[in-house]
């Protein structure tokens, strides 16, 4: 059997991101040494436990945030970094200060230390993302490829791959059967030529020195896809199939390689495929959730107060309802309505004769959701992430909207990407359950923590939404 690696560019976006760390890393460290050097004569212990921290902190976190990925231009990619390098000052100086008690550092040092360490990074950063740039323009010109197949999803292809490589047509099959779908996607890319047939590939593979065969077939034509490949077996050619899913609703789909067995990802979410990831968000959550605990106290007092005065009952509604996996846990919040029986699964109306007046504030404003704090505080829920329904709703759902319980692979949130994006409040269609899935998906087959800062950062200025009842 022949083995081959699936995926040479997740190597080669590994060996950036290393390269680019090491390079920055290196010349920060060299960076803080002579300022404290220069300072004391010598490096202290504290110094010296400050830079291992640096080292080794800034791995996890420039992950996280993906600043070196090759996507961002030269001043997004600035900005990245100077994100991750103010995180990683900010979770040093606290762990400095908290859990070991630094407290007499010279901080007008420790400020040049963060000024000076990010300026010494962009000195590296811009050279560096320059020769990549470089390196990427060679291999574009290096990787002549043409596409077999004159389907939707071989034009689709070629539009995504004409940005990266020089596509120089398309390859028909024998019996036409994938030409008749396409003619509004070619014109859409400007009459991409069909070269030829398929019995003349390897003669075209010969002329035009091809370097990259794309076969974009459907799946029911694998036996078609096995006979050329075998045929393009003995020329200098990288052949690549890029399967048809389009009929299929993925879940953060990725290829990998398991020992010598190609394996392809159809559902999978990132905080599963990368446990540094999952740890990464639990932290930032249960850390963000104790700050907010604690700095929105006050205004949790006083409207347990207004909710308790304002009628008979608890000041705390625990509802049942799904959090990761299915497992069924008790969301907080502060009750909002009348006492009832709620076990069917009406939702909240406009002009809801069950909601009190306090609890209207409450819900418009989303301080009803404050004590789902404590949720995040105990692991089982997130700062950001799907919002959680009645089990009731699931039940109610699960059945009517394709991949409805997929949307319980990660924690639920106090808030969403469904949320900012305008999908708070009352679903009284199915159409408009649909559409906030549709987002939760997309939040998780797109999740970072990056994404969840900005998710964060949007959530204030939606909170008067008129769809919150």
């Amino acid at each position: 059997m022949l083995a081959r690696r699936l995926h040479p560019s997740v190597n080669r976006r590994g060996l950036t991101f290393w390269g680019q760390w090491l390079c920055a890393t290196t010349l920060s460290s060299l960076t803080v040494c002579f300022l404290v050097f220069n300072q004391f004569g010598q490096i202290s212990a504290e110094y010296r436990v400050l830079m291992l921290l640096g080292v080794l902190g800034s791995v996890p976190i420039y992950s996280l945030l993906h600043v070196y990925h090759k996507r961002y231009g030269y001043g997004l990619g600035l900005l990245r970094l100077l994100a991750g390098w103010s995180v990683l000052m900010g979770a040093l100086y606290v762990v400095l200060l908290v859990f070991l008690g630094y407290a007499d550092l010279d901080w007008g040092l420790l400020a040049k230390v963060a000024m000076l360490g990010f300026l010494a990074q962009g000195c590296t950063y811009l050279p560096l993302r320059y020769l990549m740039y470089l390196h990427s323009r060679w291999l574009r010109f290096e990787r002549t490829a043409v596409i077999i197949g004159t389907c939707p999803l071989a034009y689709s292809l070629a539009m995504q791959l004409l940005h990266r490589v020089p596509v120089l047509g398309l390859v028909s099959v024998e019996d036409g059967t994938d030409t008749d779908a396409h003619t509004d996607t070619e014109q859409a890319i400007g009459q991409l030529p069909v070269l030829c047939a398929l019995p003349g590939l390897r003669d075209l593979v010969l002329r035009d020195k091809v370097r990259r065969v794309y076969i974009a077939l459907p799946l029911n034509r694998a036996a078609q896809i096995e006979a050329i490949y075998l045929d393009l077996l003995d020329l200098n050619v990288d052949v690549v199939w890029v399967p048809d899913f389009s009929s299929m609703m993925l879940l953060n789909q990725s290829v990998s390689q398991i020992e010598q067995f190609p394996a392809i990802y159809l559902n999978e979410t990132p905080l599963s495929s990368h446990p540094a990831s999952a740890l990464g968000k639990e932290i930032f959550d249960r850390s963000l959730a104790l700050i907010a605990l604690i700095i929105l106290s006050p205004v949790m007092l006083a409207a347990a107060i207004a909710v308790k005065l304002s009628s008979p009952g608890p000041v705390f509604f625990r509802q049942p309802r799904h959090g990761c996996n299915g497992l069924v846990i008790l969301v907080w919040k502060f009750r909002s309505m009348r006492q009832h029986d709620d076990t069917g699964v009406t939702q909240a109306t406009l002009g809801d004769p069950r909601i009190t007046r306090v609890g209207a504030f409450l819900r418009r404003s989303s301080m009803d959701e404050l004590p789902q704090l404590i949720n995040v505080l105990r692991g089982e829920m997130a700062m950001v992430g799907p919002r959680p329904h009645a089990v009731a709703h699931n039940q109610y759902y699960g059945d009517k909207i394709l991949a409805y319980m997929a949307r319980h692979r990660i924690k639920p949130g106090i808030t969403g990407l469904a949320q900012i994006s305008g999908f708070r409040g009352e679903t009284e269609t199915l159409e408009k359950m649909q559409q906030r899935i549709e987002k939760d998906l997309d939040y998780i087959n797109h999740w970072s923590l990056w994404l969840d800062i900005k998710i964060l950062v949007r959530t204030p200025f939606t909170l008067f939404s008129r769809n919150t009842y």
